[in-house]
Parts: C-alpha cells; structure tokens; sequence
C-alpha cells in the first residue's frame, strides 16, 4: 500500500513547496490537491512539482461542470506539468446525469489529455463499474475500510467484465493528529454530508455517526494503525486536515507517513 498526501488547492506556495521537500523525505510517492471553485488544484500541483520533481503529481478531482477537457489541458500546459507524472482525477460534479456525463466524457478526455492517467472519482456500484472498466484508476472518497472494500470489489467487477486488469485504485483519509482531531474530523465531514444529492446518498449508504468518517487520532502511532485499515486502496491519500502552515501540515505528513 502506497501513501499519497493531498491538500486543498490554493495552498501557499510558500507552504506547499516546503511540504512537498518533506513528503518526498518522509516516504510518500504522490501529492495531492483537491480543486474547487476557489482555486485550481493543478496550480497547487505545478508548486509541488518545483519542489520534489521526483513525486507523482495528482489532482482530486477536477468538476466536468465547471472546467471542460480543452480547458484543464490549457492549463496543464500553460503549468509545465509533466503528463506522464500526473494522475488526473475527474467528476461529474453537479450534473444531472453524472453516470451518463462521465461516460460520454471519457472519449474527449483523452483525446484532450494524451499521456494523462485519468482517474474517476466514484463512490456507487455504477461509477465504480465504469472505473474498472475504462479509467486508469478510480478515486474513492469519504468511505470507512469497509465501505472501499465493498466499493474496490465493484471495480474489480467492471474491470473484468471489461477484460482487463483492475486499474489502480486511490482513495482520500481525511486526517487529523492532536488533541483537537475529532473537531476538525466533524468540521471538514459536516461541509460533505449536504453538498449536494450524491454526498446525500453516499452518506446515507456508509450510515455511519456523524465525524467518524476518516481518521482522529490523538497521537502518531494511533494515526498509522486506523490507516493500515485500508487495505482496499492501492494508495491511501492522507489529506491532511491541520492549519494551513508547514508546521503543522508537516506535523500531519510526520504522523502519516510511510
């Protein structure tokens, strides 16, 4: 099991750049940024890449409704970023029809990002089943051990049905260290659990207490034993949930790590 760690977009670079140096000490094979509406993870990304050349690169997950292929590859060149180190991550974001938008999608894609390993954020049986089949990978979110197991079984289904080899599969832990773990746990959870009709349903099938979806740990060894529970993911994306500071960024990387 590979560790990834991943970040929001928009981070400083005078933070993201020295996490990135630490992350490549510590172990870690990949960084990770979200993107939002706020901030572009690929720029994120393009300040990790400066910093530790040496890691995989990866953005979780760009929205098909509010960037188009043509546009993410703009970007990516307009960065300098490197397409056979990059793992991109995309969604249907608020589409009505999100199975049928990512299907539909995956032709422009990769005519649009040629030498990009495309990754598909899923959560239920139907966009896990399309991962398997024809992504490179999928992206898990929001899932106790459990619940990627069940969901990377589904994967596995698509990808044989497909007749070939269960892509790589990735999944973020949102992660907090410390005596105030539990609160930032709840804080980041509560924002997902009413974000739209897909974070609804998908909460609503885990059915488990509200904040417990992740990791709270109080101290590193605690951290490092909840996620060796996640044996479903080929590579476990910490996301660092901490003040937005090497210190303390550097403090979750620390207790996270390989």
């Amino acid at each position: 099991m590979a560790r990834g760690f991943g970040v929001a977009a928009g981070l400083d670079p005078e933070v993201a750049r020295p996490l990135a140096a630490r992350c490549a000490k510590l172990g870690y094979d990949s960084v990770w940024s979200n993107d939002h509406p706020g901030a572009k993870g690929l720029e994120t990304l393009a300040e990790f890449a400066a910093a530790a050349p040496e890691l995989d690169l990866g953005v979780a997950v760009i929205a098909l409704d509010r960037q188009s292929p043509a546009e993410i590859a703009a970007d990516i060149e307009r960065l300098g970023l490197d397409r056979s180190k990059l793992w991109l991550g995309v969604g249907a974001g608020f589409s009505k029809k999100p199975l049928t938008r990512m299907r539909e999608a995956l032709p422009e894609l990769r005519e649009a990002l040629l030498g990009v390993r495309l990754v598909l954020a899923a959560m239920g049986p139907k966009m896990c089943d399309l991962a398997g089949a024809e992504f490179d990978g999928a992206f898990f979110n929001w899932m106790t051990p459990e619940f990627a197991a069940r969901a990377r079984n589904q994967v596995e289904a698509g990808a044989k049905d497909a007749g070939r080899e269960c892509p790589p599969v990735f999944g973020y832990v949102r992660t907090a260290v410390g005596p105030d773990a539990a609160e930032r746990l709840a804080k980041e959870e509560s924002f997902y659990r009413d974000l739209h009709a897909g974070y609804r349903n998908h909460f609503d099938r885990l059915a488990e207490p509200e904040g417990t979806v992740g990791v709270a740990a109080s101290t590193p060894d605690e951290a490092q034993k909840r996620l060796n529970a996640y044996t479903a993911l080929d590579t476990v994306v910490v996301r660092g949930l901490a003040s937005a500071n090497i210190d303390a960024m550097g403090t979750v990387a620390e207790a996270a790590s390989p």
